[in-house]
């Protein structure tokens, strides 16, 4: 009698856990109590499953930016960053960005508008992507002081896109844009 040797199929097991990163995330809020927002975002970012930290920046007060620039008669922003270590992935992060954003209220009408609370993600560890779902690092974060100067706050060492934080919100306010 022969009997068949062959292995039995492989069954997925779990999965071994992703390693803790640190993720950027910008906060921002023009509308309603400002800072009170901010502070209950980061809370509620740290409730959040696989957080395991966040260090919020101190909160900065800024001018509002439309699309053709700095807007002083628009209601001001408070901002801030909050470095948050994490086991999430960075599109389920972003994901539950978004929802913290829809508990408060955010509603996505204009773009750059008024916004009861803004959270983007900056950067996710050393991750690079272009996918327009979730472009890391963000795109835009080089050009804007609201978010270089609280990231300086909390992490004075930060690089992103390769070049220290530092250097470029100095590149910034030389030019007097951000």
């Amino acid at each position: 009698m022969s009997r068949n040797l062959t292995r039995p199929p492989e069954v997925p097991g779990p999965r071994p856990p992703r390693p803790e990163t640190v993720a950027v995330v910008a906060l921002g809020a023009n509308l309603g109590d400002r800072e009170d927002t901010i502070r209950a975002a980061a809370a509620r970012i740290g409730r959040l499953p696989l957080v395991s930290d966040v260090r919020l920046s101190r909160l900065f007060e800024t001018v509002a930016l439309r699309v053709d620039g700095p807007d002083p008669d628009a209601p001001g922003y408070v901002n801030a960053v909050a470095l948050v270590t994490t086991r999430l992935a960075p599109e389920i992060l972003l994901g539950m960005l978004h929802a913290i954003e829809d508990e408060n209220g955010r509603v996505r009408g204009e773009r750059w508008g008024d916004r009861t609370l803004d959270l983007d993600l900056i950067a996710y560890g050393d991750v690079v992507s272009d996918d327009p779902r979730i472009q890391l690092p963000h795109p835009r974060a080089v050009e804007r002081l609201f978010v270089l100067e609280p990231w300086l706050d909390v992490a004075p060492d930060a690089e992103l896109a390769g070049r220290r934080v530092a250097d470029l919100a100095a590149d910034l306010r030389a030019r007097g844009e951000g």
